[in-house]
């Protein structure tokens, strides 16, 4: 491939350079943070020598062959070191390229990231003529997807990843941007501090809260379900009740509850769609599943789905329950309503969501696929105010 020649980028406050040796102390202060080592490929654990190899050897090779622009971020003013932003395999058969980025702990929280890939992308367009810029992060990388939001990037689905974390989920995000999609220096970026994304992913990108609620005497905590859940967990599935009325797998087996922790409930949480909790009582044993999903096509709607372990019916656990997800959704997450909806005839479900401030609104004919068959479902709503 043909050399891309280094140059320098000022813009927005930024000075954007090739890196040079004496950067290298910098970057090994910043590849300590465990963010950074968490969601990017930096060796592990990462050594001097990792970074003057980079600084030196790495980055230079990128530019000489053509295959990477790699910059050192700088404060235009002071020239402190504040991150990292370039391309990575650029392909010029396609005009195509990937941009990556990391922003040292000290600087975080100013926009750095967003501004520099900004200034990257548009000399990308400009001085090389590229024609799309690729953005990929493993699945629950919110701080680097609200980056790339900001930046202009239009998030379009996910990917399996060639290689995956040791200890990271296997799917990856992926978006693109094009020339048209870069505002111009200084402009507003989208998704700002205020907006619902902005703020969902503030919450979904730090570790799942533990809630509480009381019933009668009994304090519960709802808390991500854990390893330790699963032999419940399975006795709850193979219960007649549980069988008649969700739609858990009949015959149900221990990897249906294994896949169910890893592949939907940690995985809801990774990809900011919803929260699954294991109810526990005061003596931090399970007693019931509660979840909380956001409508993909209603980003202010959730619904709501929940089961209780036989041992553990007819305690009230469930409608506290209840009223407390909901009002971490409502405050939260932002939500605006919250719907449950449940086979006609099923009344203990019923019960609990009127019990937690639900109006039951009507009935869905043929509303579900259940056991083979359409079923008529209850629906009901519940708004903010109706927990005040």
């Amino acid at each position: 491939m043909a050399r891309v020649e280094p140059v320098e980028i000022i813009e927005d406050g930024l000075l954007l350079r090739p890196w040079r040796a004496e950067d290298a102390d910098a970057v090994y202060r910043a590849c300590q943070d465990p963010d950074i080592q968490r969601w990017t490929t930096v060796p592990r654990p990462y050594l001097p020598e990792h970074a003057l190899g980079f600084v030196t050897t790495i980055s230079g090779t990128a530019w000489a062959d053509g295959t990477g622009a790699p910059f050192a971020v700088c404060d235009a003013q002071t020239g402190e070191l504040l991150a990292s932003c370039g391309l990575v395999s650029i392909d010029r058969g396609l005009d195509s390229a990937e941009v990556g980025y990391w922003t040292a702990p000290w600087a975080r929280g100013r926009g750095v990231a967003v501004r520099a890939t900004r200034a990257v992308a548009r000399w990308a367009f400009d001085a090389l003529k590229l024609r799309r810029l690729i953005w990929q992060a493993e699945v629950g990388n919110h701080a680097s997807r609200l980056v790339a939001l900001r930046a202009g990037f239009r998030v379009e689905g996910e990917l399996r990843m060639a290689h995956p974390a040791v200890d990271g989920r296997p799917e990856g995000w992926i978006g693109s941007l094009l020339p048209a999609d870069l505002a111009a220096p200084g402009e507003p970026a989208p998704y700002g501090p205020d907006t619902l994304q902005a703020r969902r992913a503030a919450v979904f990108g730090r570790p799942q809260p533990v809630l509480f609620a009381t019933a009668g005497a009994t304090e519960l905590r709802l808390r991500p379900l854990e390893e330790r859940d699963i032999d419940a967990l399975v006795t709850t599935c193979r219960d007649e009740d549980t069988i008649r009325w969700t739609t858990v797998p009949h015959p149900y087996q221990r990897e249906h509850a294994e896949g169910f922790l890893r592949d939907i409930a940690e995985a809801a949480w990774a990809r900011g769609t919803g929260a699954s909790y294991a109810v526990a009582d005061a003596e931090d044993r399970y007693v019931a599943s509660i979840d909380l999903r956001i409508s993909p096509t209603g980003p202010l709607v959730a619904d709501v789905g929940f089961m209780t372990a036989p041992h553990a019916r007819g305690r009230g656990y469930l409608p506290a329950a209840l009223a407390a997800l909901c009002a971490w959704g409502f405050t939260t997450l932002g939500l605006a309503r919250i719907e449950w909806r449940a086979n006609v005839g099923n009344t203990a479900s019923r019960r609990a969501a009127e019990k937690a401030g639900f109006t039951v609104e009507g009935t869905l004919r043929g509303g579900v696929q259940h056991r083979g068959e359409r079923q008529d479902v209850w629906i009901g709503g519940l708004l903010p105010q109706d927990l005040a």
